[in-house]
């Protein structure tokens, strides 16, 4: 892993336009074996009729739809606190989108205050995004490809003292920009919307936001705290996640947002 320094971030920094071969960029990124943590709980893709599967499936084939009439290809996953199953769920979404041929997922680990999805498949933390934005990283070094699948990962990248600091930089916005030049989807994991504003901002930077509560745990006040919390209006949906093992693993609700 490349020993970045720590330092603040009126440093060395991409220019918005970083000279990204985004081309070929696919082509150049770094192969990782496909193994997993044993609590990524991720489904299994040797078992496709599998409740857990099908349920990612339905919610895959319902955001497809969506994206067919909407121009929807970055999606910010959250939810109202922590424990509800955000990671649990933006990885297996983006392991379900990746199942579709010719269909390049990219996993972004954007959740810089407790970051997880590099330890889920076994990785390495860097470099990763925050190494792209703050010291320069060619972006073809901070995203692997996890075996031979469309699935491919950005883990967070080097430790930071100011998360919503880092993401405030004009680059953020220009690379979720140009990410569907080489992706059809960018699922990201980010911190939850009461614990802190990271989410509330990548959510403007996005073209969708998904909300994942759990049944039994989530209020009523907190999903109305954290949607009225949101700086723009573009929620898409809302997964309720933990289900009780005689039911379904998990159900999902929808409603569409007016876009202008």
């Amino acid at each position: 892993m490349a020993d970045y320094p720590q330092e603040g971030y009126g440093g060395a920094q991409p220019p918005a336009d970083d000279g990204t071969d985004w081309a070929n960029l696919l082509s150049k990124v770094q192969q990782i074996p496909l193994q997993v943590a044993p609590e990524a709980h991720l489904i299994n893709l040797d078992r496709p009729h599998e409740v857990p599967g099908e349920e990612f499936r339905s919610l895959r084939t319902r955001l497809n739809h969506i994206q067919g009439q909407q121009n929807i290809h970055t999606l910010i996953v959250t939810s109202a606190s922590p424990a509800e199953g955000k990671t649990f769920t933006a990885v297996n979404l983006a392991l379900a989108q990746a199942q579709l041929a010719e269909n390049p997922v990219l996993l972004a680990d954007l959740d810089l205050r407790r970051p997880i999805i590099h330890h889920l498949f076994q990785s390495e933390r860097g470099p990763g995004f925050s190494d792209y934005l703050i010291h320069g990283a060619p972006l073809e070094s901070v995203i692997r490809r996890v075996g031979n699948t469309n699935l491919y990962i950005m883990p967070a990248g080097t430790a930071v003292k100011n998360p919503l600091e880092l993401l405030n930089l004009k680059q953020v916005r220009s690379l979720l920009t140009n990410l569907p030049r080489a992706f059809n989807w960018m699922i990201a994991d980010t911190p939850p919307l009461l614990f802190s504003a990271d989410a509330n901002l990548l959510a403007t930077l996005s073209d969708a936001t998904l909300i994942v509560v759990r049944i039994g745990s989530t209020t009523y006040d907190n999903i109305v705290r954290a949607m009225q919390s949101l700086c723009e209006n573009n929620v898409i949906g809302i997964v309720a996640n933990g289900a009780r093992a005689t039911e379904l693993y998990s159900k999902y609700t929808y409603y569409y947002s007016k876009r202008d």
